[in-house]
């Protein structure tokens, strides 16, 4: 496994981890078929370097992998701190570019596909908006909206309630203090980020702090092959916030799968082998 360092403008360095095709799968590179280059976004709070757990085995099926970095997270240094202005908008706008920029310069043949986990989804998705034709699609995993209506029962009312309550804690501290937090806190983070996704979770729109386009809008407008994977036992993302994320795609190719193994939200990294299979089917079938 390559890892390639980037800086970003605010200083911080983001690694960018590549892990070329290899084994008996590994088919060869032509003009009409280009192997793809799975480009796997982490979640929030989850380190790039452990989805090598899924990266490893998929490049074994004969996959170009390269796994990306959250700004602040993982093995990006410095950690957030109050002067820490990051958001939703400078990650797809300033941050996927250049990671992005790496990956094909790597992998110049291939063609890349996002997978994003999590917030990953979501930043995929806006991503995508931004470049439209430039991906060959999108694999959405545990992925959807933080929305509080995608939510039922008591899920609804906590994460309204909850979402404000981060928002407001980062804004008082002047960063969201996740790494204090012993369970479910998604480490240290800016507040910006924080703010973009209670945002989201209130009203149910990507509207970023700073946007420089209508992301609703770009969004609705993509055409790209998408794959929604959920998976039981997901408190995280249920089917509602799944949904929800898929609904502002009308013009999407879409497929969904379920995985019914009771993996929960990180699962699927640790214990790769269904969603390996179902993931390189859809490839195989582009």
């Amino acid at each position: 496994m390559e890892t390639v360092p980037i800086q970003m403008p605010d200083g911080t360095t983001v690694p960018v981890r590549l892990i070329p095709a290899k084994g008996p799968h590994r088919h060869p590179i032509s003009p009409d078929a280009p192997r793809p280059v799975v480009v796997i976004v982490p979640g929030l709070g989850v380190p790039g370097e452990y989805y090598s757990l899924f990266g490893m085995p998929l490049a074994a099926r004969g996959f170009d992998v390269a796994l990306l970095e959250l700004r602040g997270n993982g093995g990006s240094l410095p950690k957030p701190g109050p002067k820490s202005a990051y958001g939703y908008q400078e990650l797809v706008s300033v941050d996927f570019p250049a990671m992005f920029q790496v990956v094909r310069d790597r992998f110049p043949d291939s063609t890349p596909y996002l997978l994003g986990h999590s917030m990953g989804g979501q930043l995929g998705v806006m991503y995508a908006s931004r470049i439209r034709g430039r991906l060959g699609g999108l694999i959405l995993v545990a992925s959807g909206t933080p929305y509080h209506r995608g939510y039922t029962g008591l899920g609804s009312a906590g994460l309204l309630l909850g979402s404000a309550a981060v928002s407001l804690t980062a804004n008082l501290a002047g960063f969201w203090p996740g790494d204090k937090i012993t369970a479910g806190g998604f480490g240290r983070q800016s507040k910006v980020l924080i703010n973009d996704w209670a945002r989201l979770a209130r009203t149910g729109r990507f509207e970023p702090a700073e946007a420089d386009i209508d992301y609703e809008e770009r969004i609705a407008r993509l055409k790209l092959p998408v794959l929604s994977i959920t998976l039981a036992g997901d408190e995280l993302t249920p089917p509602g916030s799944a949904r929800h994320l898929l609904d502002k795609l009308p013009n999407a190719q879409i497929t969904t799968w379920h995985n019914p193994e009771r993996l929960g939200h990180n699962g699927w990294i640790s214990a790769p082998e269904s969603t390996l299979d179902h993931v390189e089917k859809w490839l195989r079938d582009r």
